[in-house]
């Protein structure tokens, strides 16, 4: 049978089995809160029912008429950036300090990945550079990828500048060295030619190799660094944030994405070890909205 659901209680029937206890209004139960359906029960019930939905209506139309400041998807050239960026590339690796590329994430964090003497000594120099130019006078926070080289530079920069290790925040993937595919563990010098290819196009990828290094493109790169910037972007705002990378590439394509500069030339861009740059927003180029957010059509579909 059909029922409805009220909140009036019915009254409880009256029964002559005396082998069942007599009723008891104060019990709760679902039998007590259903009414047969007739036509005043529908009445009372559509009217409960509307004069709720109004002030649900009404509580939900005060929600969404605020404004949304989502600061929407991180795009390059950025139309501002909400933090301040230092930009490091690690001292000196173990391995470059033997002239073998190595770029395979595998052997990232194996201490043959981390710092040469001579890196030491260019991550100190970064150090005071980073203090003199007041990097963390208010604070700051460091990202490094989890490259020992580069996690060892983190740490030494925040040794230098008062940072405690609870503002290091180690990156798993989007700072990973650039994979060079069967580049890995070739000479130094032979990295001239996956450059020369990279100022033909920046989509080109190094031949590949079947021992677990990625072949990456200029644009793969771009793609990392932008979900980097993206995650700074969201996650802070009015902080300084530090970016070290254990090699150049991460930073010359994100620096050349900031600067809305052709990524074929990323390699103008190129830093040393132990180099730190500060990202200047004023050379960021003034962004240019798309015609589809500028014309407006107002007599659909015909908009001449």
């Amino acid at each position: 049978m059909l029922a409805i659901c009220s909140s009036l209680r019915a009254s409880p029937v009256p029964h002559n089995n005396p082998s069942l206890p007599p009723s008891t209004p104060s019990i709760n139960n679902h039998q007590n809160s259903i009414l047969p359906i007739n036509r005043r029960n529908l009445i009372s019930a559509f009217l409960t029912l509307s004069s709720t939905t109004h002030f649900v209506d009404f509580g939900l139309q005060s929600i969404f008429s605020q404004k949304a400041f989502a600061r929407g998807l991180f795009q390059m050239p950025p139309v501002r950036l909400t933090n301040r960026y230092f930009l490091v590339r690690a001292g000196e690796s173990e391995f470059e300090s033997l002239g073998i590329i190595n770029t395979n994430p595998v052997a990232k964090t194996s201490v043959d990945s981390g710092l040469s003497e001579r890196g030491k000594k260019q991550t100190v120099k970064a150090a005071f550079e980073l203090k003199e130019m007041g990097a963390c006078e208010k604070g700051c926070w460091i990202w490094p990828s989890i490259t020992q080289r580069a996690y060892q530079a983190a740490e030494i920069i925040a040794s230098f500048n008062g940072i405690g290790r609870s503002y290091i925040v180690p990156e798993y993937s989007f700072l990973d060295a650039r994979g060079l595919g069967a580049y890995e563990g070739k000479s130094l010098d032979s990295v001239s030619e996956v450059y020369a290819s990279d100022s033909i196009s920046p989509t080109t990828k190094p031949p590949p190799i079947d021992d677990g290094t990625p072949n990456e493109s200029v644009a793969d790169v771009f793609v990392r660094v932008t979900q980097l910037m993206s995650i700074l972007e969201t996650q802070y705002s009015g902080d300084t944030v530090i970016i070290v990378s254990p090699d150049s590439d991460n930073l010359t394509v994100l620096q050349a994405g900031l600067l809305g500069l052709d990524l074929r030339r990323h390699r103008e861009l190129s830093f040393a070890p132990g180099e730190v740059r500060f990202v200047d927003p004023s050379s960021i180029p003034t962004y240019k909205q798309p015609a589809s957010a500028v014309y407006k059509c107002l007599n659909p579909p015909s908009c001449n």
